[in-house]
């Protein structure tokens, strides 16, 4: 396979990124008795939502998930009496989904399903990623809700009941855009935030007033910065990009080149060269056209594997890491910039 097919691939994936980017998957975990025939139904759209599967609170929250017009909702049904939710993640933990909801999750689950959440992101490299009442979770994948007190129409719902619509918001927006100030025309009043600022510091996502309610910031849960992950790691729609150029890359390295490509330096270039030239489409769009944008050979990581099985690489040049490519490991890493939205404005005046 020469370079012409994965490029076109790539083109292709490039060209529909912002589209995708607007309509990703919901995947909903709910307990009903209505009906036990089933543990998972799919909608595409809200009227192929059957009134007769669900209690009148869970197809309330599925049709919430609707308002952010995400292109499918998943949902998971468990019993009602059962006690954990590890049967609805199980069977959610081999398909394709981009955010989570359990809108009747209690208390004592919040933190096992967070765990599971992270355990997928960082061991599985997964790109799922979930809307939590009241979980300090510390991690780009979790979205701690907390905003009470949420009334629409005569109904007030909880935190967590909400979780379901905002799931629904962040899976139907375009990465043109972010989630701060995203209004929500059907809620009439919330609990405020005391301190909005430092909620928001604090790594929660509040509502606010604002001639109208809003999402106040579009922040997740991560507050502990590294090296790795610095101060844009916080914001939900740099993490969105991140998951869509990983998602791409990935899923077309697996597609066209897993099994299929011997791999020799020749072959990696021509991949790289692929990966680069996506890379190069996505600019201005999700990635900072100002900035370079690349992949290359790790020649680091690629250098310390060979080390790591007793051979002495000291006296190689770079060029002789990259031509001398390990086992059926593919090493690359690279810069990117994400682009985030306009937010912040400091203003001076002059007089």
């Amino acid at each position: 396979m020469g370079l012409p097919e994965i490029l076109i691939k790539f083109q292709s994936l490039a060209v529909s990124a912002i589209q995708r980017s607007e309509r990703g998957i919901v995947a909903l975990i709910l307990k009903d008795d209505t009906k036990k025939d089933f543990d998972t139904k799919e909608y595409s759209i809200i009227t192929d939502i059957d009134p007769d599967d669900w209690t009148e609170e869970n197809k309330d929250y599925i049709e919430k998930a609707f308002l952010g017009v995400p292109n499918k909702i998943i949902v998971e049904r468990i019993d009602e009496d059962a006690t954990d939710y590890n049967e609805a993640l199980q069977r959610l933990a081999t398909k394709h989904w981009n955010w989570g909801a359990i809108p009747g999750i209690g208390e004592s689950d919040v933190s096992t399903v967070a765990t599971w959440l992270k355990t997928k992101r960082d061991n599985f490299d997964k790109v799922y990623k979930m809307v939590l009442p009241n979980n300090d979770g510390d991690h780009e994948g979790i979205v701690n809700f907390t905003t009470e007190d949420i009334k629409v129409g005569e109904r007030v719902y909880t935190t967590a009941e909400y979780t379901a619509r905002l799931a629904g918001v962040f899976a139907g927006l375009s990465l043109q855009r972010s989630s701060t100030y995203y209004k929500l025309n059907e809620v009439d009043s919330i609990k405020e935030s005391e301190d909005p600022d430092q909620d928001i510091d604090d790594g929660k996502l509040i509502l606010i007033n604002d001639e109208g309610v809003k999402i106040g910031r579009g922040v997740n849960s991560l507050t502990t910065l590294d090296v790795t992950q610095g101060e844009d790691w916080k914001k939900i729609k740099i993490i969105e990009g991140h998951d869509l150029v990983k998602e791409d890359i990935r899923r077309t390295f697996n597609d066209e080149y897993v099994g299929r490509v011997n791999n020799s330096y020749d072959n990696q270039v021509l991949f790289i060269s692929a990966v680069n030239a996506y890379l190069q489409t996505l600019e201005g769009e999700v990635l900072n056209p100002n900035v370079d944008n690349f992949v290359d050979v790790d020649i680091e990581a690629q250098r310390l594997a060979w080390e790591g099985i007793g051979t002495d690489t000291s006296e190689w040049d770079e060029q002789e890491i990259k031509n001398n490519t390990f086992q059926s490991k593919v090493f690359i890493n690279g810069p990117m910039r994400f682009l985030d939205a306009m937010e912040d404005l400091y203003l001076k005046v002059n007089v």
